[in-house]
């Protein structure tokens, strides 16, 4: 549920004018009744000295100097002063309980998520990268709610949250921020920073805590993708030599480089998607199916349509396809 946010400044100002409002309330009450107390000291009270019980009242200090005596004063302590105190308090300690309560909700919603997420993915990185991987997982009809982004931008993090997603302030290289996340539970993990080196760090402090995730990294170096992999990344994305491929590529043929586009864009046209094999095409050539078949899916592991392990499906294959994406209804 969207929680109502109020500025931290204005919060404290609002419980300050309370607060003076409820002093001043009481200094009222005892000047205008200041014949029914007693003062130590001798002598009628002045506005001093109703400021000064006031005070020492509201604050329960209470140094017994000056006193109510007379019945009216002292029902006027007890119906009106007394809980003009309790509100002084309130308004004193309210913003302390405040941040206590909200932490205290926090902390058990997350312990509470923690204890049964399973199988969900976490995107390190929210920059162009991360944003694009999450576009795609939402494209897949992925579950908003399933997917961490941690990140140390609070813009970041706060565009994230608005789609839904689940997000976690803090480095991904720091294992503590990573347990937040999930990590240990997860199915898959996206490592998209902004530096390649960054990149190693945080693929080496995943996969310490994720032996069995799925963990793509993403470097904009390619000699930098051997230290991905010797790292534990079971993917590497080379950003930088795919973008200058597709440039080279658009110079040329740039219908290739726009049907890329296409089978890349989740939303609407052409997508690369992935399988089942139904019961009826084990036995089958994949070359055969009415679907348009780039390679089988084996024992996890990917072969093209033109090698000869996939002349023949099998019982457990993946089928990697194109499929047509209708676009969805405003």
């Amino acid at each position: 549920m969207p929680a109502s946010t109020v500025s931290p400044l204005r919060s404290i100002v609002r419980r300050i004018i309370w607060a003076i409002l409820a002093l001043t309330a009481t200094v009222l009450l005892v000047y205008f009744g200041r014949d029914g107390y007693r003062d130590a000291a001798g002598g009628p009270l002045s506005v001093l000295d109703c400021i000064y019980y006031a005070t020492v009242s509201l604050s329960t200090t209470g140094y017994g100097d000056i006193t109510p005596v007379t019945p009216l004063a002292r029902l006027v302590n007890v119906l009106v002063i007394t809980p003009l105190r309790v509100l002084f308090l309130i308004v004193l300690v309210g913003t302390t309980l405040e941040v206590l309560t909200e932490r205290s909700r926090q902390a058990m919603k997350i312990q509470r998520w923690r204890s049964r997420v399973r199988d969900h993915v976490v995107v390190i990185g929210y920059g162009t990268k991360g944003r694009s991987a999450v576009t795609a997982l939402l494209g897949e009809d992925a579950d908003p709610g399933r997917i961490v982004v941690v990140d140390t931008n609070q813009a970041a993090l706060e565009t994230a949250s608005s789609l839904g997603l689940v997000t976690v302030n803090g480095s991904g290289t720091r294992s503590d921020v990573l347990r937040v996340a999930g990590v240990a539970r997860a199915r898959a993990i996206v490592v998209a920073p902004a530096r390649d080196d960054t990149a190693v760090l945080v693929t080496l402090t995943a996969r310490e805590l994720a032996p069995k995730a799925q963990i793509v990294a993403a470097v904009r170096e390619a000699e930098n993708v051997h230290l991905l992999r010797q790292s534990g990344a079971d993917s590497v994305v080379v950003s930088s030599e795919t973008a200058g491929r597709l440039l080279g590529m658009a110079t040329s043929t740039p219908s290739v480089v726009e049907m890329f586009e296409d089978l890349l864009t989740p939303d609407a046209g052409l997508a690369i998607s992935e399988r089942e094999v139904e019961q009826q095409e084990v036995g089958g050539s994949p070359r055969h199916l009415p679907d348009i078949v780039l390679g089988v899916v084996r024992d996890g592991r990917l072969y093209r349509v033109d090698a000869p392990e996939a002349d023949a499906i099998e019982a457990g294959d993946r089928l990697l396809y194109v499929k047509k994406v209708t676009p969805a209804e405003p």
